[in-house]
C-alpha cells in the first residue's frame, strides 16, 4: 500500500506541473500569435466546456476498465499535445483551442478515475493522508510550474513547452500502470466495468438538485462558489489587459502572478480545514468569496506589487470557496445521492465559466479594471445575501472529519487552472 501512495503522490506532481505549464502557455501563446487579450482569454474557456458534460463522460467509467481508460486518456491527451509543434503563426492558433479542449475533456475523465481508482489501491485508512499528500503536491506545483512554463516559452517559444507537456501524460500513464489494486467483494470492480444498473439521464440530475438546493447549508456555499468561480473566469481576459496595457509589464509577467495566487493556495489549503469545523461551511464561504471580491479591487491598483499581493489574496478565497461548497455537499447529502449531487455541484460550479469568459473577453473592451470592479460588487452582492439568510435561519455547523475532506482534493486541482 505504501507503494501505491508513493505512486499517486508521484502522479499529482507530474500532472500538476505538465498541466500548471501548459494552462498559462496556452494563453500567452494565443495573446503572442494574434494580439488579442479576448482571443487568450478564450483559450481558457475550452478547459472548462467539457464540465457540462461531466455526467456522461463519467458514466464511461461504469462501461470501461476504469485504470484502461484513465491510462489511454493520458495518451490520448500526449498526442494531441503534439500537434502544437505544428504552430507557426496565427492560422494554426486554433489548435491551441484544441488542446485546450483536450485538457478539459481529460480532466473529468481523469477526475472521476483518479476517484474510482484511490479505494481500490489504498486501505481506507490510507485515504485522507494520501490525498492530503497529493493536495500538497498540487498546491505546490502552481509555485513552480507556471514560472517553469512561462520561462521555457519565453526561452525558446511554445514548441519545447508543448514536449515537456506531452512527456508529462506518458509517465503519468505509466505509473497508473504500476498500480496494484485491490476490489472489494462489496463493491463494483475498480479496473472493469460496474454491474450495476445506470440511471437515467434525467433522474440523477433532478436528485442532485434536490438534494442540493433543499437545504441551505448546502444551497449557500455551492451558490458562493460559483459565483466565485464564475468571476475568476469573468477577469480573466481583464487580467490579460492590465498586466499590459495597466501596469506596462510583458505578458510572462502572469506567471509571476500565477505562482503568487499559488502560494496562497497552500497558505489557504493548510487552514481551511480547521475554519470549516470551527466556523461552518457557510461562514468560510462567505469569508472566501469576499477574500477574492478584495483581490480582484487589488488588482485595479496601478502598482505592480498590489497585484500580485492580490493575487495570493486570491489564492486564499477561492479555495475556501470550493472546499466549503464541496464538504458541505458532502456533510449535509444522503450518502445514496452524494455521486448525483457531487455531480451536480461541479456542473453548477463550473458550468457557469463557460459563459462568463466570453461575457469577459467582451467587457475587457471597456478596459481592464471595469471587468474587475463588476466582478468585485457581484461577489460582495452575493456574500451579502448569504448574510442576510444566514440571520434569518439557524445556523447548522458540519460534521467534517478527515475521512469526509479526502473527497474535496479532485476538486481542488481545478481551481488551479483558474486565473
Amino acid at each position: 500500500m505504501r507503494r501505491n501512495a508513493a505512486l499517486f503522490v508521484t502522479i499529482s506532481l507530474l500532472s500538476g506541473l505538465g498541466g500548471g505549464a501548459m494552462a498559462l502557455v496556452a494563453g500567452i501563446w494565443v495573446l503572442d500569435l494574434t494580439g488579442s487579450t479576448a482571443r487568450a482569454a478564450l483559450a481558457g474557456l475550452c478547459v472548462y466546456v467539457p464540465v457540462l458534460a461531466g455526467p456522461w463522460l463519467g458514466g464511461l467509467l461504469d462501461r470501461v476498465p476504469r485504470r484502461l481508460l484513465v491510462i489511454g486518456v493520458n495518451l490520448a491527451l500526449a498526442a494531441v499535445l503534439l500537434c502544437l509543434l505544428a504552430v507557426r503563426g496565427p492560422g494554426q492558433a486554433w489548435l491551441i483551442f484544441v488542446v485546450s479542449a483536450a485538457y478539459g475533456v481529460s480532466y473529468v475523465l481523469i477526475d472521476a478515475g483518479e476517484t474510482a481508482l484511490l479505494p481500490a489501491a489504498l486501505a481506507p485508512t490510507q485515504l485522507a493522508d494520501v490525498n492530503g499528500w497529493r493536495s500538497s503536491a498540487q498546491e505546490g506545483m502552481k509555485l513552480v510550474a507556471p514560472l517553469a512554463g512561462v520561462g521555457l516559452y519565453a526561452w525558446r517559444g511554445g514548441h519545447p513547452v508543448a514536449v515537456l507537456s506531452a512527456a508529462v501524460p506518458v509517465l503519468v500513464a505509466l505509473l497508473y500502470g504500476a498500480l496494484r489494486l485491490r476490489t472489494a467483494p462489496d463493491t463494483a470492480p475498480a479496473d472493469g466495468p460496474s454491474r450495476m444498473p445506470s440511471p437515467t439521464p434525467r433522474r440523477p440530475l433532478r436528485a442532485g438538485l434536490a438534494a442540493l438546493l433543499g437545504r441551505r447549508a448546502v444551497r449557500v456555499p455551492v451558490m458562493l462558489a460559483a459565483v466565485s468561480i464564475a468571476m475568476s473566469g469573468f477577469t480573466t481576459a481583464a487580467l490579460y489587459a492590465v498586466v499590459t496595457a495597466e501596469l506596462g509589464r510583458p505578458s510572462t509577467f502572469l506567471g509571476v502572478l500565477a505562482s503568487a495566487q499559488g502560494g496562497g493556495s497552500v497558505l489557504g489549503g493548510l487552514a481551511v480545514g480547521r475554519l470549516v469545523d470551527r466556523r461552518g461551511a457557510v461562514a468560510v464561504g462567505i469569508a472566501g468569496t469576499a477574500l477574492f471580491a478584495a483581490g480582484c479591487l487589488g488588482r485595479c491598483l496601478p502598482w505592480w506589487p498590489a497585484a500580485v499581493a492580490a493575487s495570493a489574496v486570491i489564492g486564499v478565497g477561492l479555495p475556501w470557496t470550493l472546499v466549503a461548497a464541496l464538504t458541505a455537499v458532502q456533510t449535509h447529502t444522503p450518502p445514496a445521492l452524494l455521486g448525483r449531487a457531487s455531480g451536480t455541484a461541479n456542473t453548477l460550479m463550473f458550468g457557469p465559466i463557460t459563459l462568463a469568459i466570453p461575457l469577459g473577453s467582451a467587457a475587457v473592451h471597456l478596459g481592464g479594471r471595469p471587468p474587475l470592479v463588476a466582478a468585485a460588487v457581484a461577489c460582495l452582492a452575493a456574500t451579502l445575501v448569504a448574510v442576510a439568510g444566514r440571520g434569518r435561519r439557524p445556523h447548522s455547523a458540519p460534521d467534517t472529519g478527515r475521512r469526509d475532506r479526502w473527497r474535496i482534493s479532485s476538486g481542488r486541482e481545478r481551481i488551479g487552472n483558474v486565473r
